[in-house]
């Protein structure tokens, strides 16, 4: 049988501020398959589905989020934006803001592979997470802890402000210009945990076209796109 020496789940309730009437949905929620791997058959049920139904609660309260906040916006924008905020990288950041990997119940394989801090497997718990509270007390409690925890990545800088996705402008760009993919470096992490700041460079070839610094390695490479748009854009001005 797997170690389950984790966190109270109780402190995981208090850091979400809701309370569970339906504990079993959270235990599912934390129940990562390499737990049930090793249980011998004792636990039978991960987290998986709850990750599945949980992609699409967040996905549906933040369509309505974003489309309530920038009433301005076309639907191509709309989905950018949308799939910028949902993406493995801002799930495991929020993940990591409520200490998600403390309370998961891992295998020892896992466990020893660093799996608290693997970005797949925090993301798909937070997924999963959302999805038990969802099913425990409905769309408000679901909801109310989405918006709370994505509202600083929705209002972080102007990618976020106006539905562009830096990235996937100096992408196309870089393709239709110099026939080239953009490459992402991380140049290093600075500072304590609670403000780590990443930092990154993007290549053309062996070009450096931008940097970028930021609380997340995706809002470091957003910046570091950006840079490299503007580089791209002189370079053609008469």
């Amino acid at each position: 049988m797997p170690d389950e020496t984790v966190k109270p789940i109780a402190d995981l309730e208090q850091i979400v501020s809701y309370i569970f009437t339906d504990r079993s949905l959270l235990d599912e929620a934390l129940t990562h398959p390499s737990f049930v791997n090793e249980s011998g058959g004792k636990v039978r049920q991960d987290n998986q589905r709850l990750e599945f139904l949980g992609d699409a609660v967040i996905g549906l309260i933040l369509s309505h989020e974003l489309f309530s906040r920038f009433p301005g916006s076309r639907e191509g924008e709309l989905t950018k934006l949308r799939a910028s905020l949902v993406d493995e990288a801002s799930l495991a950041l929020l993940a990591g803001k409520i200490h998600l990997g403390a309370f998961l119940r891992l295998g020892r394989g896992e466990e020893k592979s660093g799996g608290r801090d693997k970005p797949s497997l925090l993301a798909d718990a937070y997924e999963a997470l959302v999805a038990a509270i969802y099913l425990d007390g409905g769309m408000e409690p679901a909801a109310s802890m989405v918006k709370r925890h994505f509202a600083p990545l929705v209002e972080n800088g102007e990618m976020r402000t106006t539905g562009r996705d830096f990235k996937t402008d100096f992408q196309e760009l870089a393709h239709r210009l110099c026939g080239l993919a953009p490459r992402y470096q991380l140049q290093g992490v600075s500072g304590p945990d609670h403000e780590r700041i990443f930092s990154v460079a993007v290549l053309l070839g062996e070009e450096l076209l931008g940097e970028g610094a930021a609380k997340s390695k995706k809002e470091a490479e957003q910046a570091a796109a950006r840079q490299g748009i503007a580089l791209l854009k002189k370079r053609q001005a008469p």
